[in-house]
């Protein structure tokens, strides 16, 4: 498997420009998956860049309802003709930060092509998408003031709308969770994955002891983290001190997962 960063909060390649979000390109041994798709056009931007053609992708996912992850939604539809979207069932929730509106742009949900999932979606033989929603959770996760609206009410987010891939090829289990809202300890207990790429919602968070603790239990797993966007450059170096098997992902960088 082969894993392309289009777009992340930080860029390794002068010709790839950095943006607050994710973007993957992901080709396994028979699919080219997108998953997420950045603020906006970015993605497709970079990509070109890369010599990537993302009018090929078979499927695209996005992992939850935040424009940073979905707001390039309109423009993949424009330039992939064909492939389906697969999203959860509440992306399309208003999700706010403080005032302002974080969530997907509203008119494109009755497009045809999107693929509304529940708490476990298989998507093709060895890939397949959960919500764990109903999982029990040892750990409290971090909502960072962040609401969502319902019946008109402003509610505590608490992140229904993720979902995450789980890959398997090659007797590997490879777990994508972009930004682990549920929480990071949790995720990795519940799919105890070979492999876990995504960000760890670390980045407002103090470089403290609390930290030391979670990159400890993060440790214990046989799992190798390659993190990125919400976990913060600085909580990463931290954490690293501790994990041996934790890397970072930056736009314009290619990993392959053999």
């Amino acid at each position: 498997m082969k894993i392309t960063c289009l777009v992340e909060n930080t860029s390794i390649d002068e010709n790839v420009r950095a943006q607050h979000g994710l973007s993957l390109y992901i080709e396994t041994g028979d699919k080219k998956i997108l998953f997420d798709m950045g603020q906006d056009d970015l993605f497709w931007q970079n990509a070109k860049a890369m010599g990537i053609d993302l009018s090929g992708v078979d499927f695209a996912v996005i992992s939850h309802g935040h424009y940073d992850h979905g707001g390039g939604l309109g423009v993949f539809l424009d330039i992939n003709k064909t492939a389906p979207v697969y999203l959860n069932e509440h992306a399309f929730e208003p999700h706010y930060n403080g005032e302002k509106y974080i969530g997907l742009d509203t008119t494109l949900k009755n497009n045809e092509r999107l693929i509304f999932c529940g708490d476990k979606h298989q998507i093709d033989d060895g890939i397949c998408l959960y919500s764990c929603n109903d999982h029990t959770k040892q750990f409290d996760f971090i909502a960072s003031g962040l609401t969502l609206k319902e019946d008109g009410e402003e509610k505590p987010e608490d992140f229904r709308h993720e979902q995450y891939m789980l890959i398997k090829e090659n007797d590997r289990r490879i777990l994508f969770s972009a930004c682990s809202h549920k929480g990071i300890m949790d995720i990795a207990s519940w799919f105890m994955p070979d492999v876990l790429i995504g960000g760890f919602h670390f980045s407002k968070l103090p470089t403290d002891e609390n930290m030391a603790h979670n990159a400890l239990f993060l440790s214990k797993f046989d799992t190798e983290f390659i993190t990125c966007h919400c976990t913060g450059v600085e909580q990463y170096k931290f954490m690293k001190q501790s994990m041996e098997k934790l890397s970072y992902l930056s736009a314009g960088k290619t990993v392959e997962i053999i």
